[in-house]
């Protein structure tokens, strides 16, 4: 059951009324953890969101964004994160064994997502600064620094909903993952 309270979309006024209007028209309805954050900061809501333009209109594949919240979320433990962005994986092109592996921290046989993820998991979890190596192996396996510094955007945005959901226990509006 969710801690913080979250106002009904269609009763918002102001800002978040403005910021849940966008969003209903891009996916048809206002997530939980979308409501719950436009309710105490439509603000914050809205940077998110133009966060989120900008990683469509990056270097990075629909794919390996969602490769990368999946991996973050599910380090994070945010299952909130995780049944939502299953879900929008899904809808990238990734398949359901490719997604469980993903989360699990498994080879799926794309070398290059894979050695993504590893790249992302190393940086979730570790503090300091990357070992050289790490960055040359992801270099390697075919992404730029570009993409580099939109991975990096893409973790940091990941990070803010799934620290709200953590917080808030956001009850889940998306299929549940076993």
């Amino acid at each position: 059951m969710s801690r913080l309270t979250a106002i009904k979309p269609e009763e918002a006024t102001g800002a978040a009324a403005e910021v849940f209007a966008k969003i209903r028209k891009a996916v048809g309805k206002v997530p939980n953890a979308y409501a719950t954050i436009g309710t105490h900061s439509p603000e914050a809501l809205a940077s998110i969101l133009g966060v989120e333009a900008v990683l469509a209109g990056g270097a990075l594949t629909k794919a390996d964004i969602e490769a990368i919240k999946l991996a973050v979320s599910e380090v994070a433990g945010c299952d909130y994160c995780v049944a939502a962005h299953t879900l929008a994986g899904k809808f990238a092109g990734l398949s359901p064994e490719a997604m469980k592996q993903i989360r699990a921290g498994e080879a799926t046989g794309d070398a290059k997502r894979d050695e993504l993820v590893r790249f992302v998991r190393t940086l979730v979890r570790t503090h300091g600064t990357v070992a050289q190596a790490d960055v040359n192996a992801v270099k390697e396996a075919g992404y730029t620094e570009r993409q580099i510094v939109e991975t990096a955007l893409a973790i940091a945005s990941i990070t803010f909903t799934n620290l709200v959901n953590r917080v808030n226990d956001t009850t889940l509006d998306f299929p549940a993952v076993a």
